[in-house]
């Protein structure tokens, strides 16, 4: 199972009862925070996940409403006792805007390890495979999937056909390897075809596009970004480079999701709920996301 939640759902500026759009997933106890705008620390405080768990936190871009608040996540993470090195992921550029915001912030008591991202690089990180691919906006950012692999089960039959004594399939079950009678012998050898995994697909500050389509296809939850509610603001939507509610819902149509939150709302937006129709009646699943809005999926879900 996979824990996910909406740390905030705001796009360019907090405002009182919405901080800035950041999510966050919980596997085994491990943390990835995605985005991490003013105030992060602050929200993320009330859902209660913790801060030393924080492995990693993985960057759309660097427009200040989505990496403004890393100093003081860092500093929340130090002040949690932890000491293990932090993975900063992101596009180009990613260590130019953090040492800068790092400066006021020079002695943190764990390394920090900057990924930045290039085309065809594979990351896997808390245990989740991270793919993503550039979205359509008015500076380098990259919209991702985030997918939770899940391993066939144990064939009996491949073992005894291998003559592995059954008192060991525990052992190469768990184990991954075993070496018995001097052979040595994988998982992969003794398990079936791989299982449907867990996938979350994550876009703010983009126009639709045909390869979002294929990054969520399939996903179990499609966190989009609705910048703006109204129809009638698509001039305004194309002229900034982000979606309307019912162009976020086309792209979970399209790519054959199982349930979209709405997130990433103009602070003009003040009730996003009253325009849900313009996306629910494009893809019914359609769920406008809040502060604090979690779940947990599971497999088979």
């Amino acid at each position: 199972m996979l824990d996910v939640a909406l740390v905030g759902t705001g796009g360019m500026m907090p405002m009182p009862d919405r901080f800035l759009s950041s999510m966050i997933m919980r596997l085994n106890g491990r943390l990835l925070l995605v985005d991490c705008g003013e105030g992060t620390q602050v929200s993320l405080k009330k859902i209660g996940w913790g801060f030393k768990a924080i492995d990693a936190i993985v960057f759309t871009h660097y427009h200040a409403d989505h990496i403004s608040g890393l100093v003081g996540m860092l500093l929340a993470i130090a002040n949690s006792g932890r000491e293990e090195k932090i993975k900063l992921i992101g596009p180009k550029g990613l260590k130019f805007a953090a040492d800068g915001l790092l400066r006021i912030a020079q002695e943190l008591p764990f390394e920090i390890e900057y990924i930045e991202l290039e085309e065809n690089m594979h990351l896997n990180v808390i245990g989740l495979d991270i793919d993503f691919v550039p979205a359509v906006h008015s500076v380098n950012c990259l919209s991702y999937s985030f997918s939770l692999r899940r391993r066939g089960k144990f064939d009996a039959e491949k073992a005894k056909a291998l003559n592995i004594p059954k008192k060991m399939w525990s052992v190469i079950q768990k184990q991954g390897v075993l070496e018995y009678n001097g052979e040595k012998y994988t998982a992969d050898m003794v398990m079936g075809n791989e299982r449907k995994g867990i996938k979350i697909a994550y876009c703010t500050d983009s126009r639709p596009f045909d390869e979002l389509i294929n990054l969520a296809c399939k996903a179990d939850l499609f966190i989009c970004e609705g910048m703006y509610g109204e129809n009638e603001k698509k001039n305004k939507a194309i002229e900034n480079k982000h979606m309307l509610f019912s162009e976020a819902a086309m792209v979970a149509l399209r790519a054959g999701v199982k349930e979209l939150w709405l997130t990433h709302f103009s602070p003009s937006l003040s009730e996003p709920e009253s325009f849900l129709d313009n996306a629910s009646k494009i893809f019914a699943n359609t769920v406008v996301g809040y502060d604090g809005m979690n779940k947990t999926i599971y497999f088979g879900n």
